[in-house]
């Protein structure tokens, strides 16, 4: 007799499911290394949309070996981001707590990027030598890089105020890497400076983003329940009951109405095919991006899917947890740029 197996519908491992505070994600951690260059561990782009490739499969126990395959890819438009400071922390009974941070001249920033001051209030007295100093003496755990998008350089996002965030830095001990962000104040950095990219071997990384929001939903939908029988006395679009008679009250556990969507995610482990721009490999199709226009800045490739619609801010992090799966060579020989538009 077969197994019987019927799992729960519905997990609750992401309770609870509110909305994000913010609609870009908030990496939590950033992986270490035993590298002894430092160099920054995360960047971030905007979601233009997705398409398609024909890469050759190059892996030689593959059953289709030598032969084009069709590769579905998420394209994000990865402009340089400006790096504006940088923040130490200490460790302390309670955890991380910020010990101090230093940031570029304000002048500096003020002719090459006067959006950033419609989010930020403008630094009229710092003086960063003096911070650098006592960060270099306190008792540092980990450093981090303040820096901004740039969306003004951006066509397909409305908005021309910069998001700031944090970076994570890896490699050396802390006082290379205060020596780091001291000479990189001010300064772009690009997707390619961030991490090491190779065309035909591709790369690993993790994606936190915010998924596209449905607002209030009920249980059907929310949790993917069964839908109760046509015979059912009261509704179809509800569960049979709220829990146990005894408790007194409706438990947390049980599955309920309520917000769908907008919640921050992590994919792990996701490949980026490409590195390039519009000039060296034209990408945006006939007509546009649907809902985002046209790519003119740079972009990557990543193999399959990525949380959230277009217009949607995508951070990138160093991959934590690896792959036990061996990533083979690819080439790719074709990337479709046909309508989105149906036509």
């Amino acid at each position: 007799m077969a197994k019987r197996s019927h799992p729960r519908r519905g997990s609750m491992a992401f309770s609870p499911r509110k909305r994000s505070a913010r609609t870009f994600g908030h990496v939590k951690s950033w992986p270490t290394t035993d590298a002894s260059e430092v160099r920054v561990q995360g960047f971030a782009g905007w979601k233009a949309g997705m398409t398609h490739i024909l890469s050759r499969d190059l892996n030689p126990t593959s059953p289709s070996a030598g032969q084009e395959v069709r590769v579905p890819v998420t394209v994000v438009e990865c402009p340089k981001m400006r790096i504006l400071g940088v923040r130490g922390y200490e460790m302390t009974p309670y955890g991380k707590r910020a010990v101090g941070e230093a940031w570029s001249d304000a002048s500096q920033i003020s002719d090459a990027f006067p959006e950033l001051f419609k989010r930020l209030p403008e630094r009229k007295e710092h003086d960063a030598d003096k911070h650098f100093e006592n960060l270099n003496n306190a008792d540092l755990c980990e450093v981090r890089l303040i820096v901004a998008t740039q969306p003004s350089t951006v066509s397909g996002v409305p908005t021309k105020v910069p998001d700031v965030m944090e970076m994570g830095l890896d490699g050396g001990d802390f006082s290379e890497q205060l020596q780091f962000a001291k000479e990189k104040l001010g300064e772009e950095y690009s997707f390619k400076e961030a991490f090491e990219f190779e065309e035909g071997k591709g790369g690993l990384t993790d994606i936190v983003a915010v998924t596209k929001g449905y607002g209030w939903q009920g249980v059907i939908k929310r949790f993917g329940g069964k839908l109760l029988s046509h015979k059912n006395s009261k509704k179809r679009r509800q569960h049979g009951n709220m829990g146990a008679f005894g408790d007194g009250y409706v438990r947390k556990s049980i599955r309920q109405g309520g917000q769908t969507g907008y919640h921050q995610r992590t994919e792990y482990n996701k490949r980026i095919l490409r590195v390039s721009n519009p000039e060296k490999h034209s990408i945006t199709p006939a007509g546009g991006f649907l809902h985002y226009g046209e790519v003119k800045s740079d972009y990557i490739l990543v193999h399959g899917s990525v949380p959230g619609p277009a217009k949607r801010l995508i951070r990138f992090r160093d991959a934590t947890r690896g792959s036990d799966k061996a990533l083979h060579d690819y080439e790719i020989t074709y990337v479709s740029t046909a309508s989105k538009q149906g036509v």
